[in-house]
């Protein structure tokens, strides 16, 4: 991890929630923003996936019953592009499906990817904070982070406390 990654004054951390195996089927996204060491203001939006069958209620609950009057990726676009505007870097857990859900979801709706680049906390939490299993649940209990698992707004909420447990312990101690 870079000095400047770990001195960043903003960034963005992101979840998506996905209905089916389709990266571009995502049904939910939770945004929080950092600034300064400090989570503060969120985006939480419902979206209506491009597919009715929804496979993955038993893990987030949402339905298309609860995404159906939603709009879809491409309305809510303009929205979560300027949320994420001043970030310097986007953070997820797991960064790679998130990564790859936000750029599958742009390519659908013709739209570019944002030019952040992504941070996973899971390499954090491994290399940084040495937690193994590193999956965000046991993250969390051990770093005594709440989580509701698999909301996507608490989900980003508690990868921001991630990064921000492994900035913590990477700053210099008194006296070093």
């Amino acid at each position: 991890m870079t000095k400047t990654v770990y001195g960043a004054q903003e960034f963005a951390a992101i979840d998506f929630e996905t209905a089916d195996h389709g990266r571009d089927s995502a049904c939910a996204v939770g945004i929080v923003k950092v600034r300064d060491g400090r989570i503060g203001e969120s985006l939480y939006r419902l979206i209506r996936p491009p597919r009715r069958e929804f496979l993955f209620t038993h893990i987030h609950g949402l339905s298309w019953r609860d995404v159906a009057a939603e709009p879809d990726f491409k309305a809510l676009w303009p929205e979560i592009k300027e949320f994420i505007g001043g970030a310097e870097f986007l953070a997820a857990h797991n960064a790679s499906f998130d990564k790859g859900v936000l750029h599958a979801c742009c390519a659908a709706a013709g739209e570019a990817a944002p030019p952040q680049p992504f941070v996973c906390t899971v390499q954090l939490a491994r290399k940084v904070l040495k937690i193994s299993p590193a999956t965000l649940s046991s993250v969390c209990m051990r770093l005594g982070i709440e989580l509701e698992h698999h909301n996507a707004l608490s989900d980003a909420r508690a990868c921001a406390a991630v990064f921000l447990a492994a900035q913590a312990s990477r700053a210099p101690r008194p006296g070093q």
